[in-house]
This record gives structure tokens, sequence and C-alpha cells, in this order.
């Protein structure tokens, strides 16, 4: 009989803690990409390097497309 209450607690407490919350809800990362790109690129890591020129090259292709823009209206 022991034995019993002891399986049936222990079944309890994992269906308890499996099914406890405590965020409430979905928790998603907080970070862009871009952002995560950016800590990485300060990072000794190799190809460190490649990932700031990409970032470096990504801006200014926007700042170009911005310029581009702006200058097509009136």
């Amino acid at each position: 009989m022991n034995r019993r209450v002891s399986i049936v607690a222990l079944g309890i407490a994992v269906v308890v803690t499996g099914c406890s919350s405590e965020t409430g809800g979905n928790r998603r990362d907080t970070m862009t990409q871009r952002q995560k790109d950016s800590v990485l690129a300060k990072t000794g890591l190799p190809g460190a390097q490649g990932v700031a020129k990409a970032l470096a090259a990504a801006d200014s292709q926007k700042a170009r497309q911005a310029r581009i823009d702006s200058a097509s209206r009136p």
C-alpha cells in the first residue's frame, strides 16, 4: 500500500510540474536578427569580421536606397 501511494504521489508531482508555467505564455526571444548579428560581429569568433562587413554593406545599401527614394519624391 505504501509503495502505491508513493507512485501516485510521484505521478501527481510529475503532472503538476509539467503543466506549470512561470512565464504565463509563449516565451519569445526579444532580440531581432539584426541585434543578434550585431552582437556576434563584436565577438572574437572566427567569421565575426565577415558578419560585421555584411552588416556595414547592408547599412550602406539601405542608406543608398533611402537617398534614391527621397530623390524621386516631388
